[in-house]
């Protein structure tokens, strides 16, 4: 792509809890957590503002939340509440570009290069999709506008909640050179160490060092570090049209090593994963995880199944399979999981095997299994139903 960029990253603020404090108005202004019980191993989703004064973070165990905050108001995820919210924004952003590319339910980057023939500019365009979220919505998002994605997604934390950051070209070093290099994608606790060794602490002194001395130190990662400290990234914005997967992934704000509570949260993407499917009437062949460590090494591990499916327990399987697998002999803490699923096709493509009728029943049997999950979770919230996540294969 050539010429100037206008890319938008668009962010809601504490999305899932922002949701339920609108849905119970009287929640307004209290600490509020999503996420499992906390009288089982419940692990917390989400948490807005007024709960996180109290060090309450995603990913957190509920129990320990909980006693760090007596008074927060617990409540079970309702993730296809959430979801269909989701598509309501992604309804708004849709008006103004068909570049959005959904990094999550809660997040997303639209490039508007050639929406300001329409809408006016970068900066018009952004302030009327805040401005209709909150008015149509009753919600409210961070916007950081920028020349590349890099840039704008930075933007868009600087100043949250209800944050509004724009970058202009001209302004790009003057931006990044005092922030922190722990704000370069990949830099985590192990780079940061050895970056800190060398006397690099800022965006701006990471820049000074050339892309050789770089390269020379860490590798083709060199580069990497090389180009973002420059503020180069030039990443297109990839639509849902041109997309060849769905997928979801969390990052904690806390390492985690515990395989019950990363099971919990692999079997909460795998559920969004496959209503996503549903909704969009998909079917997935290729299941695959990504598993990013304390010190930023990421792995993925993938596996084709013998039909495509938009059922959760035939993805959940593949899922633990995979995580098994590539678990037996790691001991290190995690920071990101993500499930997906590629190989998509329509009802009218999926590859047909035979079966007997007691597969054919089976399978007819996990299809309206999901479909009276997604209704139950939609009026009752996860709490109505919920799966093990316990979908062994012994």
């Amino acid at each position: 792509m050539t010429g100037q960029r206008f890319i938008l990253h668009v962010d809601m603020d504490a999305f899932y809890a922002s949701v339920e404090v609108r849905e119970q108005p009287g929640l307004a202004g209290r600490p509020v957590i999503v996420g499992g019980s906390p009288r089982g191993r419940g692990v917390v989703s989400a948490a807005n503002y007024e709960a996180r004064r109290f060090g309450i973070h995603s990913a957190m165990p509920t129990a320990r939340a909980m006693r760090l905050c007596p008074d927060a108001v617990c409540l079970p995820g309702r993730m296809s509440l959430y979801a269909s919210v989701s598509r309501q924004i992604r309804e708004i952003f849709n008006r103004y570009s068909p570049l959005v590319e959904p990094l999550s339910l809660d997040e997303a980057f639209l490039d508007v290069t050639d929406s300001q023939r329409l809408f006016g500019t970068a900066t018009e365009i952004a302030n009327a999709i805040k401005q209709a979220i909150c008015d149509e919505l009753s919600l409210v998002a961070s916007v950081g506008i920028a020349p590349n994605k890099f840039i704008a997604k930075i933007a868009s934390d600087l100043d949250k909640p209800d944050g509004f950051v724009e970058v202009k070209p001209e302004e790009v070093q003057s931006f990044l050179d005092p922030l922190p290099v722990s704000r370069v994608w990949g830099v985590g606790k192990a780079t940061g160490k050895e970056l800190d060794r060398l006397g690099i602490s800022t965006i701006a002194q990471l820049r000074q060092q050339s892309e050789a001395v770089l390269q020379d130190r860490f590798g083709k990662f060199g580069t990497h570090l090389w180009r973002l400290s420059n503020g180069m990234d030039d990443r297109p914005v990839v639509s849902d049209s041109e997309a060849k997967s769905i997928s979801n992934e969390t990052t904690f704000d806390t390492d985690i090593s515990n395989r019950d509570t990363l099971r919990a949260w692999l079997m909460e993407l795998t559920e969004q994963v496959c209503w996503r499917l549903r909704q969009h009437d998909l079917f997935g062949r290729t299941v695959q995880i990504k598993l990013r460590f304390a010190d930023f090494s990421t792995i993925t591990r993938s596996h084709t199944l013998p039909e495509a499916t938009q059922q959760t327990k035939q993805v959940w399987q593949a899922v633990m399979a995979l995580f098994d697998k590539a678990m037996q002999s790691e001991s290190r803490r995690l920071r990101l999981v993500g499930v997906g699923v590629s190989g998509l096709s329509d009802t009218a493509q999926r590859p047909q095997v035979q079966t007997d009728m007691f597969e054919q029943t089976q399978g007819t049997r996990q299809t309206q299994l999901d479909e009276v999950t997604d209704a139950i979770k939609s009026r009752f919230g996860s709490s109505g139903i919920r799966r093990g996540t316990g979908y062994k294969q012994h």
